[in-house]
């Protein structure tokens, strides 16, 4: 029962952090913590920053209402997840800060899913198509925005905040 505990506990810190992060960085555009907060939480706490995610995308909710971010909330998160267990081997700073940039490069493409079956409700597949299409490339400035952030943000904090994440599993017995 103490093992449940703790991650109800691993995860209410896991969604207070990302979210407190969220706001303080909310004034500039496209620069977020929210990318490396998932990472370095699902290094720590494995699969289970899926229910962190699930969670925040809630209280996102609750703060700015239900609308088409929230659809691409509930996979894009969840895949940035599945990403970093895929790679949760690697410790290499330059891989995460690569992959990391590459998130946020592509965020917007990824982001981009809904529309097309908005646009293909309307008018048909070709609809669906150009709708994604244009909502993604009317976006790519904030991409680029968005990709060198979170590389620069990946680059500069993962080694200090890695070494704690590996400090706490260890003092936990939580290393594989």
């Amino acid at each position: 029962m103490q093992s449940k505990t703790k991650d109800i506990v691993y995860v209410g810190m896991m969604i207070a952090i990302i979210e407190v992060s969220k706001r303080a960085l909310d004034f500039l555009p496209n620069v977020e913590l929210v990318t490396f907060w998932v990472i370095m939480f699902t290094l720590f706490l494995g699969w289970k920053a899926i229910y962190g995610v699930i969670a925040f995308t809630l209280i996102e909710m609750c703060f700015f209402g239900i609308h088409t971010w929230v659809i691409m909330y509930f996979y894009i998160w969840p895949l940035l997840v599945v990403l970093t267990m895929i790679f949760r081997k690697k410790e290499e700073p330059l891989f995460w800060a690569i992959l990391s940039g590459f998130y946020g490069l592509l965020f917007g493409a990824g982001c981009s899913l809904p529309y097309f079956f908005i646009g293909a409700v309307d008018g048909g597949v070709a609809a669906g198509f150009r709708m994604m299409f244009t909502w993604w490339i009317a976006g790519i400035p904030y991409d680029f925005i968005h990709g060198i952030a979170n590389f620069v943000i990946m680059l500069v904090l993962f080694v200090p905040v890695y070494k704690v994440v590996q400090k706490v599993k260890a003092s936990q017995g939580m290393l594989e």
